[in-house]
């Protein structure tokens, strides 16, 4: 009775969605094992063919035939609908079990897939995958439809790199960001205030606030101009800049406030368009950088949302450069600059941790992309040239780019081995026009500008949580929530442990004291396992010398160092 959804190859593996008439557990992975190494020793065959949409839909039907696989099978029919669409034949493979396995009146298994398989399971060796978890996925992505239980494998060439691979994942889940965060303190879900809508705790905004602090320090000092926009606009404002059709069912629903129709804005390009046009502009106050640290809203699917690399709600380190055409290849290269060394602050390497892709349009999907031809040839190569410029590796990827121009996109790989883009740079043609934007060129006539869309370290949340994974917890010392921990030895240092925690506080360092009264060896290993960079203890040798006993984040040693000394401050 069970119904088949897909199966396709992933990254290191496969999956296969299934609707069973009982649910099963976790538990039955290793018995499904062990019955795909029985039918690989049986060294059973696959064949595929080509059959007629009408021929498949018979294999597939109620009535269909009596192979295991092939019978009312519901999910395969949608899929034939979807494909047979331009096509005249699509392609069933199917394998014969042998009769030893007592299978009866089960004789052989069928599926659509469009192949290719192994000839014989003799080619597959049976200690090379592994069958890891179980997860519900919609079919076809979509919340009105059926859940089904999806079932993920790992699968490699030999024994060796599947053990390699099973390492790398248990690492992966002592660096999960979301278990770290709860253990850290870091951040919460709570389901009265609705999925994918964070809550940072003290600490967890410490964090949040210092990344905000240093970009926008830096952007100041590399000439942008930081602005404060709303949270919400009238719909009018994204049907003007064309984001309401490709972006509405991912915005919150329409909101009727007295005679207007509002809604919590996706992003700030059309916030930042309207600062612009509110004034006439020169040539000679071009570039013009508007940038803002932008609160953003959009309703990702629930199966999609992932602790803080997928949210709902999220703060963007958001910019939109107004030039001219012939300003727009230094401007990007100035933005790249940007990101490199704004990443670099945080400990992220170049061709390590991230690399370029050049996303392109499709010049054949009118429907998709803004319909200029030679906009789209002219962003394209200057994004091009300016990463072959500075030497910057990259690889070109089409049908990728926002509806409104090409865009360079830093790729970086969470501690899955999962691709996600953190920060965009997009050459916009599109939008400048939509909105009439003009400025005054050297010869006194009007021109439309070209903007530069760039988010120079991406929403705050995701690159948070990739810094979580990327040091375990351990943030760097201008990141952590808290630097240093003071630690009386006993009660009667109270006191002394107390005014080096106020010495300490009044010099701007993020610093707690522990009064607890539990043993010194437990509140030590507390603070360890918090990944609090210093630890100062304080007893009756430091309170003499007027010094601090400090314990460092990952050497095993001590060393005293100077307290408040007499006439110090």
């Amino acid at each position: 009775d069970t119904k088949l959804g897909i199966g396709p190859t992933i990254e290191n593996g496969f999956y296969y969605d299934f609707l069973f008439k009982k649910p099963i557990s976790p538990e039955v992975l290793p018995e499904l094992e062990k019955l795909m190494r029985e039918f690989i020793s049986g060294k059973l065959e696959f064949k595929g063919k080509a059959v007629s949409p009408a021929e498949a839909k018979k294999v597939f039907s109620a009535g269909g035939g009596s192979a295991f696989g092939g019978k009312n099978q519901p999910f395969k029919l949608d899929l034939i609908k979807e494909f047979v669409k331009g096509k005249k034949k699509l392609t069933i493979y199917e394998t014969r079990t042998p009769k030893t396995y007592n299978l009866k009146p089960i004789t052989y298994f069928v599926d659509l897939c469009r192949g290719g398989h192994v000839k014989n399971t003799k080619e597959i060796d049976p200690q090379a995958f592994k069958l890891t978890h179980l997860a519900g996925a919609y079919w076809r992505g979509d919340e009105k439809n059926p859940m089904l239980t999806r079932i993920y494998g790992a699968a490699f060439n030999t024994k060796k790199e599947l053990e390699e691979h099973l390492h790398m994942q248990e690492e992966a889940k002592k660096r999960d960001h979301r278990k770290l965060g709860q253990d850290l303190d870091l951040f919460v879900f709570r389901d009265e205030v609705g999925p994918g809508l964070p809550l940072f705790t003290e600490k967890g905004a410490t964090v949040i606030r210092e990344m905000e602090r240093f970009i926008i320090d830096e952007e100041i000092r590399r000439g942008y101009r930081h602005v404060r926009t709303p949270d919400l606009a009238r719909v009018r404002l994204y049907e003007i800049s064309g984001h309401y059709p490709y972006y509405k069912d991912t915005m919150y629903p329409v909101m009727q406030v007295d005679e207007d129709k509002l809604v919590l804005r996706p992003m700030t390009c059309p916030h930042h368009f309207m600062l612009y046009s509110a004034k006439p502009h020169s040539y000679k106050e071009l570039p013009l950088r508007i940038a803002e640290v932008a609160k953003l809203y959009r309703y990702e699917k629930s199966g999609e949302l992932t602790g803080l690399m997928r949210v709902r709600s999220f703060c963007l380190a958001d910019s939109h450069i107004f030039c001219t055409k012939e300003q727009t290849a230094e401007e990007i290269k100035k933005v790249i600059e940007l990101i490199d060394y704004a990443v670099g602050q945080f400990g992220l390497v170049k061709g390590r941790d991230y690399a370029y892709r050049l996303s392109l349009g499709d010049p054949k999907n009118k429907k998709k992309y803004y319909n200029d031809p030679k906009g789209w040839r002219e962003g394209e190569e200057t994004l091009r040239q300016v990463l072959k410029s500075m030497r910057a590796p990259f690889d070109e990827t089409k049908d990728e780019a926002a509806f409104y121009g090409p865009k360079i996109d830093v790729q970086m790989k969470n501690i899955a081995g999962k691709e996600e883009t953190a920060f965009t740079v997009q050459y916009d043609f599109c939008l400048p026009a939509r909105f009439k934007l003009k400025y005054i060129n050297s010869k006194g006539k009007e021109e439309q500008p070209i903007v530069v869309h760039r988010a120079s370290i991406g929403a705050l949340e995701r690159t948070m949580a990739l810094l979580i994974e990327k040091y375990a917890g351990a943030f760097p010392l201008w990141l952590s929530p808290v630097q240093a921990q003071v630690l009386p030895v006993s009660e009667k240092f109270e006191k002394y442990a107390r005014d080096i925690f106020e010495m300490i506080r009044g010099q701007g360092i993020r610093v707690e004291i522990s009064d607890s009264n539990e043993t010194l060896g437990k509140r030590i290993r507390q603070a360890e396992m918090q990944k609090i960079p210093y630890i100062l203890v304080v007893g009756e040798k430091e309170e003499k010398n007027g010094t601090v006993n400090v314990r460092q984040r990952g050497p095993a040693d001590t060393k005293a160092m100077a307290g408040k000394q007499e006439g110090e401050t």
